[in-house]
């Protein structure tokens, strides 16, 4: 049997707490837990490093612990760094007006619509509107990006040209490259 360690530093100014198959992550920004549960996968905490190990390697096995070892990385990130979505609100047709209303983004006049559009904001997103940006901030990634998916499915653009009608709420910036 060949068996596999992939080993995965931790980010200074984090605290990683292992629970079973549950790992916590602890940061200045606050904290993530989350369940990685595969029967061939173990992972052991040692010194300031997480030991996946893995005991019948096989193609599969090597990319679940990949994932796990990605998915870990930006939880450590997040609870330290955190992550920043820029949005930009685009009305070349209609003036359209965004706004917060309490776990929802509610899109006034889209297109000339009467009735106003919503998209929901994810538990632990901060959602800050200046002008015709909107910065999504928090530390979960998959929150985070999901929200901005929200926003940008919220005002899709059906049974028109999109050539002509480009007004719409699209992503600019996130973290690690800038979108043109």
């Amino acid at each position: 049997m060949i068996k596999i360690k992939n080993i995965l530093d931790i980010l200074e100014g984090v605290q990683v707490d292992i629970i079973k198959n549950k790992i916590k992550v602890t940061g200045n920004l606050g904290s993530l837990e989350r369940e990685f549960a595969h029967p061939d996968i173990k992972f052991v905490k040692k010194n300031n490093q997480i030991i996946f190990e893995v005991s019948v390697s096989t193609k599969k096995q090597k990319t679940i612990v990949n994932t796990f070892k990605a998915h870990l990385n930006n939880m450590m990130r997040g609870v330290s760094e955190g992550y920043t979505y820029k949005l930009k609100v685009c009305s070349g047709h209609f003036p359209m007006t965004v706004s917060i209303d309490g776990d929802k983004l509610t899109i006034k006049n889209f297109l000339g619509e009467k009735s106003p559009r919503h998209a929901k904001i994810i538990e632990g997103v901060k959602v800050e509107i200046k002008g015709n940006d909107i910065f999504l901030t928090g530390p979960n990634k998959e929150y985070v990006g999901q929200t901005a998916a929200n926003f940008e499915r919220s005002t899709r653009i059906v049974n028109r040209d999109r050539r002509r009608f480009q007004d719409g709420i699209y992503l600019t910036e996130k973290p690690g490259r800038e979108i043109k």
